[in-house]
Order: structure tokens, then sequence, then C-alpha cells
């Protein structure tokens, strides 16, 4: 039996040398010849197969396995704005409305612009950076899978406390005698609760009073709080008298 050209679908019987291959099946080695010189010789043949550059067919296979060539439209880069929360807002859990505006494509294919309201549940405890991310919220474009619209926590200053984990912090100034003979601190809480709270021990300027469950909620463990931490600022005086710096240490030495 002879083969013909690749793909010629010729086969056909043959009387003169034979050249027995792998598979069993015999190639007249003068005709093949023939045929391929005919055609420019051995890079005639593959360049008519393959084109000017034939690794070029390889490298646009495996483009296209891979998804290069496929027309898989990208994803577009996430859009991230920060939303500024106040502390009593994150204490106790708010609803927040934000407007957003974008452009999109309508059921006739044209671009249009689309205003939208979109509700954010700010949850009691959350902290600063906290992400909130709205799926596919960017502009449409062609070819381009929409952004993801992400909204980052951003935590106010306060005037009374400042937040160092799931703890509040303040600080309220007190005079010398009341850092050796006692307080009272008057706190209103962010849920608007007043809390006294008696301070019996001696003020040292890096004392801090613990009250314990009444700080920021724990998301994690529902009902549960971080503490309320009391600083203190001790105000001394500028200036003594004899007879006060006297009665001080005689005070002082005596006990």
């Amino acid at each position: 039996m002879e083969v013909g050209p690749p793909h010629s679908g010729l086969i056909r019987a043959a009387p003169t040398t034979y050249f027995q291959n792998s598979l069993g099946l015999r190639v007249r080695l003068e005709e093949w010849g023939m045929w391929v010189a005919g055609r420019g010789g051995a890079s005639g043949f593959f360049k008519g197969m393959f084109g000017d550059d034939i690794f070029a067919s390889f490298r646009n296979a495996a483009a296209g396995a891979e998804g290069g060539s496929t027309g898989v439209p990208r994803k577009a880069a996430a859009i991230e704005r920060m939303l500024p929360c106040s502390l009593e807002d994150l204490y106790k859990g708010t609803t927040k409305k934000m407007k957003i505006s974008r452009d999109v494509t309508d059921a006739s294919g044209r671009p249009t612009t689309m205003e939208e309201i979109l509700t954010i549940e700010i949850k009691p405890g959350w902290k600063k950076g906290t992400k909130i991310t709205f799926p596919e919220k960017g502009n449409e474009q062609r070819g381009v899978i929409p952004s993801d619209l992400v909204f980052i926590i951003d935590e106010k200053p306060h005037s009374v406390f400042k937040r160092d984990g799931n703890d509040l912090v303040a600080t309220q100034k007190i005079s010398l005698v009341e850092a050796l003979t006692g307080y009272t601190a008057q706190v209103t809480t962010l849920d608007g609760r007043n809390l006294t709270i008696p301070i019996n021990n001696v003020v040292s300027p890096t004392y801090e009073e613990v009250v314990k469950g009444e700080g920021m909620p724990i998301p994690k463990e529902p009902g549960k709080k971080g503490n309320l931490r009391i600083k203190f600022n001790i105000k001394f005086p500028s200036r003594l008298t004899s007879e006060q710096k006297t009665g001080i240490k005689r005070l002082l030495t005596s006990s």
C-alpha cells in the first residue's frame, strides 16, 4: 500500500521501493520525495502548513487554551470609598443610605446614567477599616465586567472617648487634692447613660480606673463589650507657701 500527500486521502498500490514504518505502513519514498520537492522542499512544505512562523501556530494555540484569545471579559478594579461614622454609630449600630450614579447600557444597547440608593447596615462594634462590598456596581463598559464598589468604615474623632480595640478610653482632669484624697468620676456613655464611678485609690499620673463591660460591643461575641478605661490628668499647683510645704511634709512623713 502507498500513502499519498498528507490529507489527500489517496491510497493506491505501487510496486517499487517501500519503507516499513513503526505502524507497519509502507510509504513509497520516491513519489513522496518528489511531492515534497515540488512544494519547495521541506521548508516550503512546512511553510505551506504553518505559514512564515511555524511556532506562532503553537503559541496561538496555547494562548487560546489559556483563555488569552477566547474573548472572556476582564473585571475592572474595585472602587473604594471611605464611609465616615461617628463613635456613637459604631457603638449602637445604624443604617446609612448612599446615593450613587453610574453608566450602564439599556435594553437597546445605548449608554445611559442610572441612579441608585445603596443601603448599608452598620453593625454595633464595627471597627475602622471594615469593608462593605457591593458586587459589580461600577460603570458598565463593553467587554469589561463592572467593578465592585467597596465602602471602608472610617471613624470620626470623638470629643470624650478614644477607641483602643474594644475598649473606650476617657481622660479626666483632677486636682492634686482629688488625686490624693479621692474623686468621683461622672461619665456619659455613647448610648446616653450616666455613670457615677467613685475612685478611692490614690491616683498617680499612670493610674487607670477600669470599668468592665462599658466599652465597645464585640461583634463576634454578641452581648459582650470591652472595658471603659479612665485616665487622669492631674493638675499640680503652680506654687506652694512655706506653711503648705511644711504641712505636706508633715502629713506625708507621718503616713
